[in-house]
């Protein structure tokens, strides 16, 4: 594989002085052209399997009211999956929610070391950049993985309107599911999906490895297929999680 890509990932926003950094890992819906769509249609990528549906317009509209930096992934998960660690069996998958995935068929080890090389590792050295800048002017710092999840997986219904993830430190997801329970909205705690030190990676890398307050949030995508449900998304986030890190810093005596 020798075709040279553009940039992995796009940065939105603004620094406002606050201490958010926003990601997004499953944003993007590119395939590079000589995968040919990956062998699918392009019904079949723009799916949930391809891409965290109505994330990208919640991140950029919160990245402006915040105001704050949102690095953003440009190519679909199905090339290959920014959260998950380099070599995880799940990386690039050959099949997701009972669809093949053709050109994710025996891949050699080339084509698997290219796709990090081009794509999972620019990614995530530029959120690096974006932290240690800040780690080096002393500043307060929160890492925010911003997510969403098909209403509907395996033929079961998922009922909660977002989920909070966390691991090794859950001072922050508690204290906004708190916020978010008192808005009357049905909240995952490790729902739909649990944290953990394999199943995710840019939580892990970023934050705890780091030890920096973080939070990792999944939207219920019918929900924010739309831009006046990305709008009252975005603006909700963009109340609560200021709220949400005060509390932490009165708490946890943590310098805001």
């Amino acid at each position: 594989m020798t075709e040279i890509l553009a940039e992995s990932f796009k940065v939105y926003g603004q620094d406002g002085g606050g201490p958010f950094v926003l990601v997004s890992d499953h944003a993007g819906q590119a395939v590079p052209p000589t995968l040919d769509g990956l062998g699918l249609s392009a019904d079949e990528r723009a799916r949930h399997i391809g891409w965290d549906i109505g994330i990208d317009g919640v991140g950029r509209k919160l990245a402006d009211a915040l105001p704050a930096v949102l690095i953003e992934q440009v190519y679909s998960r199905l090339v290959i999956d920014c959260n998950r660690a380099p070599g995880h069996p799940t990386s690039i998958v050959t099949q997701s929610d009972g669809t093949a995935v053709p050109r994710n068929q025996s891949l050699s080890m080339q084509d698997r070391a290219w796709r990090e090389q081009a794509i999972l590792h620019p990614y995530h050295q530029r959120i690096t950049q974006e932290l240690d800048a800040r780690l080096a002017q002393k500043r307060a710092v929160v890492v925010v993985a911003l997510h969403s999840f098909t209403p509907v997986m395996r033929e079961v219904a998922r009922p909660w309107h977002v989920g909070l993830l966390h691991n090794h430190d859950s001072r922050l997801a508690h204290i906004m599911i708190d916020l978010l329970r008192a808005e009357g909205l049905v909240v995952g705690d490790n729902e739909p999906y649990a944290l953990t030190d394999t199943s995710d990676y840019t939580i892990p890398l970023h934050g705890e490895q780091r030890a920096l307050p973080h939070i990792e949030i999944e939207i219920r995508q019918d929900l924010i297929a739309h831009p006046e449900g990305q709008a009252e998304w975005a603006a909700r986030l963009a109340s609560l999680l200021p709220q949400a890190w005060r509390i932490f810093c009165t708490r946890y005596e943590q310098r805001p």
